[in-house]
């Protein structure tokens, strides 16, 4: 059992405002492996002031991007010189399989942190345009104090995501880690801290929705980027309207996988199924609908249940496992109850539907195949986040599209067919802002992510992630100056 009794606040670990603790409880055994201290409002309060002078009198937004790209390289390299231990720490906080969790949890979040120390040295922080009346000097300049919170799903990955910009761009962090995975990111923390970080650039306060929405409101934050769901995303989203606060969210998803008419199964099974149930279907890019050809459909439905039934269940330490269980026992009965409801509302379960037999510990459900699914079904608009997949019929490209794209989500999808050509047409029909086309890559860590509609706002990753943390500032300049850039 790891037990911190200290909090990192602004680069250092002290004592916590309040008495109260979170216990991390490993999904697998039910068994407390953790605990951490419950971050107070005070302890917010203190966050924020350090990294308010950070980012106004300290060195860190001073540096050059060189400089402070250096830092996330050393954090890569420890984290790199430690992946078995970090992926064997998030599979016990949260129950992703580790031969997935080791990529994907771990190694993940080194490619983003590597990717922007790279950016670093060849990004245009100023530039100098030609304006209308003479030359302008762009400058993109850090948007200050950001507060950063991340949900439990995939977490090391999403701090990444956050921080490895935000730092780079020079602005200072008080991030929150969603209360069940507070352990990795103690863990990241440490490494910041050997690596050299100047005070006050960071801390780390694990804590549940009040904290987090005292955070959010926070007079001294300048930026909130938020993961997770669509409604509470909404309600941040909110706040910082009213505030006029800078934000991005990047939220809830329902994508839908297009099988075209002539695709081949047997090439495109093993390519989707690992991003339809991947990380327990815990997954906001999963492609949990399933759209068949009407005269295809037993055919995929038969397909699709003979490969999710070769899928291990089990220990999510076992590298031959694919699929543990789920995060905590409320996810698992509402998982539960998505899949009675389907049934009620008149899709059979074809594969799955229950618990796995002789797993009497330990927050699993069976991966569940729904056939018979109408579109209009919950099961079919609402994100279950679990390993619960709907196969869905179609007549036609255009149905297909269409269907794709009656949902209130547009975060990722898929087609799969023998016709590129076909299948870019496809791909352009559907509103959503990652797609993959006979691809098994869902994200490039180079290129911009996120979604539409209640998929969230803005986009992460490549520059267009590095610009969600800076401000432009342009300034006129007198004739015959040229200023270094």
């Amino acid at each position: 059992m790891k037990a911190y009794d200290r909090l990192f606040i602004g680069g250092e670990w002290v004592a916590p405002a309040g008495t109260g603790t979170i216990d991390v409880i490993n999904p697998t055994t039910e068994e407390v492996v953790g605990r951490v201290p419950d971050s107070t409002e005070a302890d917010v309060d203190k966050a924020v002031a350090l990294a308010r002078d950070a980012f106004d009198n300290g060195p860190w937004p001073r540096m050059t991007p060189t400089e402070r790209a250096e830092i996330l390289t050393k954090v890569s390299q420890a984290i790199q010189a430690d992946m078995q231990g970090f992926a064997e720490l998030i599979t016990m906080e949260m129950g992703s399989p580790v031969a997935w969790g080791t990529m994907a949890q771990v190694f993940a979040p080194t490619m983003i942190l590597d990717y922007y120390a790279g950016l670093a040295s060849t990004f245009q922080f100023d530039e100098v345009r030609q304006g209308l009346m003479g030359e302008v000097l762009v400058a993109k300049e850090p948007v200050g104090v950001v507060g950063a919170i991340s949900p439990w799903n995939v977490p090391m990955f999403i701090a990444a995501a956050k921080l490895a910009p935000a730092l780079v761009a020079g602005c200072t962090v008080v991030f929150k880690p969603a209360p069940e995975t507070p352990l990795d990111a103690f863990r990241l923390a440490e490494v910041f801290e050997a690596v050299g970080l100047p005070k006050g650039v960071l801390s780390v306060l694990p804590a549940g929705r009040e904290v987090g929405e005292h955070l959010v409101r926070h007079p001294g934050i300048n930026k909130v980027s938020f993961t997770g769901s669509t409604v509470a995303g909404k309600k941040i989203g909110g706040i910082c309207g009213e505030q006029l606060k800078r934000f991005s969210l990047e939220l809830g998803g329902k994508s839908a996988a297009v099988l075209l008419d002539d695709v081949n199964l047997a090439e495109a099974l093993p390519m989707l199924l690992p991003n339809a149930i991947m990380n327990n279907g815990e997954a906001c890019i999963a492609q949990t609908r399933i759209l068949a050809p009407r005269d295809r459909y037993q055919e995929v439905v038969d397909a699709l249940v003979e490969s999710v039934s070769a899928m291990k269940v089990g220990d999510p330490l076992d590298p031959a496992v694919e699929v543990g269980p789920l995060v905590a026992e409320r996810q698992r009965d509402r998982v539960e109850g998505y899949i009675k409801l389907g049934q009620e509302e008149g899709a059979k379960v074809a594969l799955g539907g229950g618990r796995p037999a002789g797993m009497d510990k330990g927050w699993f459900v069976e991966p569940t195949v729904f056939v018979n699914v109408d579109n209009s079904m919950r099961i079919a608009q609402e994100e279950i986040f679990g390993p619960v997949l709907a196969v869905i019929p179609y007549d036609g490209d255009a149905e297909a599209v269409s269907i794709a794209n009656d949902s209130s989500y547009g975060l990722c999808g898929s087609v799969w067919t023998n016709d590129p050509e076909r299948g870019l047409k496809v791909a352009r029909g559907v509103r959503t802002g990652t797609y993959m086309l006979n691809s098994p890559i869902p994200i490039d860590f180079s290129t911009p992510f996120g979604g539409y509609k209640d998929s969230g706002m803005g986009r992460e990753f490549g520059p267009d992630g590095l610009e969600l943390f800076l401000e432009k500032k342009s300034i006129n300049l007198p004739a015959g100056f040229s200023p270094s850039v």
